[in-house]
């Protein structure tokens, strides 16, 4: 990619290792703030989950800014110069402002940002596991993916920001929201993401509601291929782990996540 800059300071390097940055595959920087709390320190994911929804249900672009600068403070400080974030909660605010609160704050650290406007729209009353306050309707999902991607994403090699499209997972969306959101993201030439094979509660729930299991489901709403990835992927089977290599689909792996969840390995 083009170089900013003239290149005019010169860095002794005697003694010292020069090494690429590191990169980031999957975060939620909002999460940052929520970290911490005791009620919901030894929790599996659903129960996990169903704790800090109430919490992220009064979140506003103030502490998104403030919870992404630290987490990409941490980032940096060890190494990792590209970080994608994989933010889905936007209760009672526009989702540009809480895209632009961690972009802002990117520019703030000086770190390369791919962020996401991420999605849920199947709430508890509907089958899945959010409650109505973290939910949108899936209409206005769409439009607020299309404005984020034409305000944020800059499609050049390199760029210091670009945008994916990622609803958040199989128990939070509709089957309705992955299908669009991945015509959408090929119109718009953004890449997917989304959480799969996570835990096994995710394989059973899946199993239950569509009678199938994760990958199959995706792969029927056009969810593979190398514009694709997910995160996670600890729960798929031999068959599904050659699927996934000759759709040359990604995956980001999570060890911290698993471990503190107890969700399992990712192999």
């Amino acid at each position: 990619g083009e170089f900013r800059g003239d290149a005019s300071r010169v860095i002794d390097g005697q003694n010292m290792f020069i090494y690429p940055g590191l990169i980031n595959t999957h975060h939620h920087y909002y999460q940052y703030f929520s970290r911490n709390l005791p009620e919901v320190q030894n929790m599996e994911l659903f129960d996990w989950l169903t704790a800090l929804y109430g919490i992220w249900a009064g979140l506003t672009p103030e502490p998104v800014r403030y919870s992404a600068m630290a987490a990409m403070g941490e980032l940096i400080k060890h190494g990792c110069t590209t970080s994608f974030d994989h933010h889905y909660v936007f209760p009672g605010s526009s989702s540009l402002d809480m895209l632009s609160a961690e972009i802002e704050a990117a520019e703030a650290v000086g770190i390369r940002v791919h962020v996401s406007r991420g999605s849920m729209d199947l709430s508890r009353k509907d089958g899945g596991l959010p409650p109505d306050g973290v939910v949108q309707p899936i209409d206005a999902i769409l439009r607020d993916s299309e404005e984020a991607v034409r305000r944020f994403h800059d499609p050049s090699e390199g760029a210091m920001v670009q945008v994916a499209l990622a609803p958040c997972s199989p128990f939070s969306v509709t089957e309705d929201l992955l299908r669009e959101s991945a015509i959408l993201a090929r119109e718009l030439g953004v890449r997917l993401h989304t959480h799969l094979a996570e835990t096994k509660d995710e394989n059973d729930y899946v199993l239950k509601s569509k009678g199938m299991r994760p990958l199959e489901y995706l792969e029927k709403l056009g969810w593979t291929g190398p514009d694709v990835w997910y995160a996670h992927g600890i729960h798929f089977n031999d068959e599904e782990l050659k699927v996934i290599a000759s759709t040359g689909t990604g995956i980001a792996h999570c060890p911290v996540s698993n471990m503190k969840l107890g969700s399992g390995v990712c192999r």
